[in-house]
């Protein structure tokens, strides 16, 4: 789509976002930062991405232009691309926001991946912090470096508030997982960064980090869900001048949400006590929305059609009334 008529189509969609959702009939609804989610009697989720946004674990004041639909999609091509690993929780995707999925039992830990030195762990080891999640981390790194090795950081889930670092002994210690299912959890992890590298790298891009959420499903077995790949949860740099831009110690090139962390920076909000959240101009709004637009099409190749209905409330309900 030509950049003048996506503009136009975004600043349209400006005051037609979706930001709520109101499926009552549909059973309980729980509120997370991004989506809507609906369990129904029959054991399974109606997953509702909506425009909203977060970052430093606040939802932000104003909602993104398609985003929902942008992180649905990309997320269902993710899962296909890796269901081969481990098997995932989606059922099917009846509209550009929604997702049926198999309810499963939560994992109450995030498994987050890097394989760079950037975001929260470059601001921990630029503090000092040698150490993230357990993992000692060496001397004479610079920002947005590569690791060793990939590691794993988790982070406990939140229902308010920030994430918390946390290792694997503390973990369970704390009896929220035992070793061998942390264990087998980890792996899939690695994996699953291992098969999105070689995905991003097929695109000139580079996986820099990532998070994975699993649950059990009812027999117990390890499902991912939530989403995977998507630019919520994982940040990209383009290879291509990577080297170049590392060591002339630049900023890289990138595709996630970082760019909006570092816009609320500069207005002095990192969601700390006693910071007002900055209002969201519709320029910005619409530049965010042409990133992860960016982001869709740079990593699967394909065209973002966005659906422009002027009630997406009213889609959905049709799209989901096909699926009861």
């Amino acid at each position: 789509m030509p950049s003048g008529l996506l503009d136009d189509r975004l600043y349209r969609q400006l005051d037609h976002c979706l930001v709520d959702t109101h499926f009552d009939d549909l059973g309980e609804r729980y509120r997370g930062k991004v989506r809507d989610t609906y369990r129904t009697a029959d054991g399974r989720l109606i997953l509702v991405t909506t425009d909203r946004i977060s970052a430093f674990d606040h939802i932000l004041s104003h909602p993104i232009p398609f985003k929902g639909q942008v992180l649905n999609q990309l997320a269902a091509h993710f899962f296909n691309k890796t269901r081969d690993i481990v098997p995932n929780h989606v059922l099917s995707v009846p509209d550009p926001n929604v997702t049926v999925a198999l309810a499963c039992e939560s994992i109450p830990v995030e498994f987050v991946v890097r394989g760079y030195l950037a975001g929260h762990a470059w601001r921990v080891y630029h503090d000092g912090g040698r150490e993230l999640c357990g993992v000692p981390l060496p001397d004479g790194l610079r920002q947005n470096s590569s690791l060793p090795a990939p590691i794993l950081t988790p982070a406990t889930k939140a229902a308010e508030g920030h994430d918390e670092d946390i290792s694997r002994d503390e973990i369970i210690k704390r009896g929220l997982l035992d070793a061998d299912l942390f264990d087998r959890i980890a792996d899939f992890a690695q994996r699953l960064f291992v098969r999105g590298t070689e995905l991003a790298a097929e695109r000139g891009l580079i996986l820099v980090d990532t998070k994975y959420e699993f649950g059990l499903d009812h027999e117990g077995e390890v499902v991912l869900i939530d989403e995977v790949h998507t630019p919520d949860s994982s940040r990209y740099f383009y290879a291509e001048g990577y080297e170049q831009r590392l060591e002339r110690n630049e900023p890289q090139r990138q595709l996630s949400k970082e760019f909006v962390r570092e816009w609320l920076m500069d207005q002095g909000f990192q969601g700390k006590d006693g910071q007002s959240m900055p209002h969201l101009p519709d320029d910005f709004r619409v530049l965010a929305a042409k990133r992860y637009i960016e982001l869709f099409e740079t990593v699967t190749g394909k065209a973002f059609e966005p659906d422009s209905h002027l009630e997406p409330e009213t889609r959905i309900r049709e799209a989901l009334s096909a699926v009861a």
